[in-house]
Parts: structure tokens; C-alpha cells; sequence
């Protein structure tokens, strides 16, 4: 017998065919992991007040669910809730910025985060004087492209941008207090 050839009695006709609709979609699949998981994405993501339904949506999971994950989001600090109908929540972005510096400061030593943000500094005003400017939205994309070429002036910028984001995180890294780590400090930045 050939390893194609159907045996004869592999259908008994009394068996019925799959129920497809028992099979897990594509969608599920490949949204996977846990609700938690997938609702912290989205809630990251987040910029603007959204809608609950909406939210769950993203997700892939039910309203109800994602109402008491928000609600459990908004108690730890991670969301801001808007009440009014329909409530909406969106991104705290005075958290996640507490996160990084709290991550910071677990990461490395007070030595560490000075030298990384002296070395950033540096890089800052390397990049102030090529461009004989104190902040990188001061600068025209075009006036730097007569000097270099555009792809390398916006990386340019760009990296610059980062710099500064960089430097203020590290600066509030090394002005919190390592006593309260676990607590929102004051952030100038």
C-alpha cells in the first residue's frame, strides 16, 4: 500500500465533519497572551481619551473585562479616567515617566547615571554648535540640508531629540532620592 492511499474503512460515514466555528479564529491567534498583556498595550499606546468599547476593541477582549482592568489601571496611577458617558481613559504619562526613572535607578549607581549624563551633555552641545542652535526644533531641515545631506541632517536632529529626552530623564534619575524609589518623586523635566 502507498503512504498516500486512503484504508477503506478510515471514513465509517457515521462521523460527522469539524465544527469549524469550535476552531479558534486567526484573529485570537495571533492576538494571544494574556488579557492583562494585551489591555497594558493598548493602554500604552493610548495618547488621547478613549472609549471603553473601544479599548477592548484593540485588545480583543470583552467591555466588561477591560473595564476592570482600566479600573484596576487607574488605581495603580497608569491611566487617567474621564468621567461623563461614555467614560474614556487614556495614558499617564507622569507614570511611565516615573517608571523609567525608577528603572534608572534600579539599573545603575549614582556614579553611573552622572558619567552617563555628563557624556550625554557632551554630545548636546556637540550638536549645538554644529548647528548654532540651542534646541533641535529650533533648527529648518532645509537651511541644515545645505550643509550635509537631508537624511543626515534629520538623523541628525533626531539623535539630538533623544539627547535631550535622555539627559532630562538622568537628571531626574540622579535628583531623586534613593530612599523613595518606590514612590513618584518630583520630574522637571
Amino acid at each position: 500500500m502507498d503512504l498516500t492511499d486512503i484504508p477503506d474503512d478510515a471514513y465509517a460515514g457515521d462521523n460527522s465533519s469539524p465544527d469549524l466555528d469550535e476552531l479558534e479564529s486567526p484573529d485570537s491567534l495571533l492576538k494571544g497572551g494574556p488579557i492583562r498583556e494585551r489591555l497594558l498595550d493598548v493602554v500604552t499606546a493610548l495618547r488621547t481619551p478613549t472609549k471603553v468599547s473601544d479599548i477592548a476593541d484593540r485588545a480583543a477582549c470583552d467591555t466588561e473585562t477591560a473595564r476592570d482592568y482600566l479600573k484596576w489601571f487607574d488605581e495603580m496611577g497608569m491611566v487617567h479616567r474621564h468621567d461623563g458617558r461614555p467614560i474614556r481613559y487614556e495614558r499617564n504619562d507622569a507614570y511611565f515617566q516615573w517608571r523609567r526613572i525608577d528603572r534608572v535607578r534600579e539599573a545603575y549607581s549614582d556614579q553611573e547615571i552622572v558619567e552617563a549624563l555628563a557624556d550625554t551633555i557632551e554630545r548636546i552641545e556637540d550638536y549645538r554648535r554644529q548647528f548654532d542652535a540651542d534646541d533641535p526644533d529650533d533648527v529648518s531641515l532645509i537651511k541644515a540640508s545645505r550643509d550635509m545631506a537631508t537624511e543626515d541632517a534629520w538623523e541628525a536632529l533626531s539623535e539630538w531629540k533623544t539627547l535631550e529626552r535622555s539627559a532630562a530623564l538622568l537628571d531626574a534619575a540622579r535628583r531623586d532620592h534613593p530612599d523613595s524609589r518606590s514612590t513618584p518623586g518630583h520630574i522637571d523635566a
